[in-house]
């Protein structure tokens, strides 16, 4: 149970969100600190503790190796026997594989290079500068540990989301909750596909509960370079957009600060100091490098923090489309009786946290139930 946040996390991991939200259905946390961030042995047990409370019929030490249509419902093949079953609910995540860009076959073999999976600490990496790619939550969380640990540290930076971890005094995922953000539907985005492809947000979970973006990063000595482009004649080649990127990133944070301040205004949530604030811009900095020269022993490692992506390799139903993803309308998989859980913006906004698994259950199992009463 919770087995990639026993074995696929770094050491100093915490949960983006507070301890108050995380919840599954019946069972919240129950604590003396609402407002922290557990760390990855709180999550297991918190999740540990739910399979013994709820005494589910869970099987562990369990590898399934195909999932298949049958007649009457699918045939599902595991290491330790066969199963038969009318419906079946794909619970497996978004974030089974590292994503690592085709450019990293140019990358010469002399540099070490490790995904978020198999990172646990700095420690881990050889001495000397290391690229860090990608400036998600997992990127500058990343870029600032191996930062502290004394290696000098590039940043390659492209699409990203940039958010305050608080706002007029509240945790800014309080606000997402409060004014109904997380709870925004599937079915009323004009973008789904973007959507579902965002980057996570650039939080850390922390008890100071400090924010973490790229003024934070560049001030404390973290080179900032643009998206890796390509790799050619042993270079790195970044793009000249940050200052694109930056200000994007700007303007679509002001733009949900205002939403909040919106709803705080309409809720009468307004007054002393809890007043609606502004951020300063990213700081663009003077001159970025556009290329790194890879054979120069200046960079030792990298770190691929460049997203993930589901596996499938098991499922043997047609319906993936041609990038590898589901095909599924909220969780309805383009298959009768299958289903799926836990994808990003699967019908919420909220739909890949631990709390925002309980409405998209409640969902799914009505319609699972009315299959099941129509056949």
């Amino acid at each position: 149970m919770a087995n990639s946040w026993r074995r696929e996390r770094w050491n100093s991991l915490r949960l983006l969100t507070q301890n108050w939200e995380t919840r599954l259905p019946g069972q919240g946390y129950e604590g003396a600190d609402p407002d922290g961030f557990m760390t990855t042995a709180e999550v297991v047990e918190f999740v540990s503790g739910y399979a013994s409370a709820s005494a589910a019929p869970v099987r562990t030490h369990m590898t399934v190796t195909s999932v298949r249509r049958t007649d009457d419902g699918y045939h599902v093949a595991t290491d330790s026997g066969d199963l038969r079953c009318r419906s079946l609910v794909l619970a497996s995540g978004a974030c089974n594989v590292p994503t690592v860009p085709a450019l990293g076959q140019g990358v010469p073999a002399s540099i070490e290079c490790v995904t978020p999976l198999g990172y646990r600490s700095p420690d881990q990496l050889p001495d000397g500068g290391v690229l860090v790619v990608g400036a998600s939550a997992t990127g500058v969380q990343l870029a600032e540990e191996i930062h502290r640990s004394g290696r000098p540290v590039t940043l390659s930076v492209g699409e990203h989301v940039r958010l305050p971890r608080t706002y007029r005094g509240r945790d800014v995922l309080w606000w997402m909750d409060a004014s109904g953000v997380w709870n925004e539907r599937y079915d009323e985005i004009d973008d789904l596909n973007r959507a579902r492809g965002l980057p996570s947000p650039q939080l850390v979970g922390t008890p100071e509960r400090a924010t973490l973006d790229l003024n934070v990063l560049g001030g404390l000595g973290v080179e900032l370079v643009g998206r890796w482009a390509a790799v050619r004649d042993g270079k790195a080649l970044f793009s000249g957009g940050l200052r694109n990127q930056f200000a994007l990133a700007d303007l679509k944070m002001n733009r949900l600060l205002g939403t909040f301040d919106e709803w705080a205004s309409q809720n009468g949530h307004g007054g002393g100091l809890d007043l609606p604030e502004r951020f300063v811009p990213t700081h663009v900095p003077e001159a970025s490098r556009l290329a790194l020269d890879l054979t120069s022993g200046e960079i030792r490692s990298i770190v691929w923090a460049t997203g993930f992506r589901p596996d499938y390799s098991w499922l043997d139903v047609p319906v993936l489309d041609r990038k590898g993803y589901l095909r599924h309308d909220g969780g309805v998989v383009d298959s009768p009786g299958l289903y799926a859980i836990g994808l990003p913006f699967l019908r919420r906004r909220k739909s890949s946290f631990i709390h925002g698994a309980e409405d998209d259950a409640r969902d799914l199992i009505d319609h699972l139930a009315g299959y099941l009463a129509a056949g």
